[in-house]
């Protein structure tokens, strides 16, 4: 997280700097959209080769902006610090910037201190039809919500996937379901699952006819393995290339599907991961 002393020029004011978020097709908000052209399209953006930096922050005014740079080393670099705990003064020169929109697409629990609370800033008269930039509403299940869910995942795997026996995929039918928390969806076997099968095809389907960039992602896991992300209309995969799948469906609000490995699973990670965008 960005320090709030950080502050960069938009137009007449400054930005207070809350945080930022890379838009690449490796790295995006996957809140946006299931691939990184339909993640640009919801800011208003062309889908640039080479991506961009998000700036989420508020002015002298307390109004929260979302400022697009092209600068994008400069983010990555930022993020890369903040994740690692250190320090680092994210100030894009004027040059870089691409746009100010209205609004943040996520909800932050920061704010800059000695302004007016966050807040959308005054509508301007130019462009009074463009709403300002909002999250998601976490109160119903829909695409942006599955794509937050499967975020989650990827990042606790561990958890995740401790709550599964091996054992219940031995024989490719559905077992016991373990108890909901407050905390955790039901984790629920998705081997014999219709909406699971239907998944998998569409998968596979991606290996022979690419699908828009950024719907298949690589991400670094331990072990030398990689962690996989698809997405396609109505569901998205989470999975690791030397372990199982988790499956979520716009059609199944708040549930986890496991898929075992199985004969197919290896092959179809395997060809998915040598398809995918990885990180530069």
């Amino acid at each position: 997280m960005a320090g709030t002393d950080d502050a960069v020029a938009t137009e007449d004011d400054a930005l207070y700097v809350l945080t930022a978020l890379l838009l690449t097709p490796a790295t995006f908000p996957s809140v946006l959209g299931d691939d990184y052209p339909e993640a640009c399209a919801a800011l208003g953006l062309a889908p640039s080769a080479d991506g961009y930096g998000l700036v989420l922050g508020q002015d002298g005014e307390g109004a929260r902006w979302t400022v697009v740079v092209d600068d994008v080393s400069l983010v990555a670099v930022a993020v890369a610090s903040w994740d690692c705990g250190m320090e680092y003064d994210l100030s894009p020169d004027e040059r870089s910037m691409v746009a100010a929109l209205p609004g943040w697409p996520l909800a932050l629990a920061v704010a800059a201190p000695n302004v007016p609370a966050p807040h959308d800033p005054e509508p301007d008269p130019e462009s009074a039809d463009v709403p300002p930039l909002s999250p998601p509403d976490t109160q119903t299940w829909g695409p942006a919500q599955r794509r937050l869910g499967a975020d989650e995942i990827a990042l606790q795997w561990a958890s995740w996937r401790s709550q599964l026996d091996d054992d219940q995929f031995a024989t490719g039918s559905d077992a016991e379901e373990p108890k909901e928390d407050a905390e955790n969806p039901p984790v629920s076997s998705g081997s014999s699952h219709q909406g699971v099968q239907r998944v998998l095809t569409e998968a596979r389907a991606y290996v022979d006819a690419p699908p828009p960039l950024g719907r298949v992602r690589s991400a670094f896991a331990s072990g030398g393995a990689r962690t996989l992300r698809a997405d396609g209309p109505g569901w998205s995969m989470v999975a690791r290339t030397d372990d199982i799948a988790f499956i979520l469906l716009d059609d199944e609000p708040g549930e986890v599907l496991p898929v075992g490995r199985g004969p197919e699973l290896p092959g179809l990670l395997e060809a998915l991961d040598k398809m995918a965008v990885r990180p530069a």
